[in-house]
């Protein structure tokens, strides 16, 4: 299963209403750092069934990016019952962004 693509329009619905935790990925395709991330996001999206894995163009949802005060990328939120539990910024293994939010 891919990352669910998340806007400003269904965020609510897909990251704060999960009933699972959620790995939010703001990414940009120009982004080296972002690139050398995204197939370690995918891969969780599609080998962690107990965790929904988001993503979000920072370029086409920048009010998005500008509520959680994204100024670098790759950052990644983590979410657990509509609240944010931790962030990283930068390129991370996969153990630490699984550790987000476990």
């Amino acid at each position: 299963m891919a990352a669910t693509v998340v806007t400003k329009a269904n965020f609510e619905a897909e990251v704060l209403k999960s009933d699972k935790p959620v790995i939010v990925d703001f990414w940009a395709s120009w982004c080296g750092p972002c690139r050398m991330l995204s197939p370690v996001i995918e891969e969780i999206s599609e080998t962690e069934p107990g965790i929904k894995v988001c993503s979000v163009n920072v370029d086409e949802q920048m009010e998005l990016a500008a509520q959680f005060q994204i100024s670098s990328i790759p950052t990644l939120l983590a979410f657990k019952g509509g609240q944010l539990v931790n962030q990283s910024l930068g390129v991370i293994p996969k153990a630490q962004i699984l550790g987000l939010v476990k």
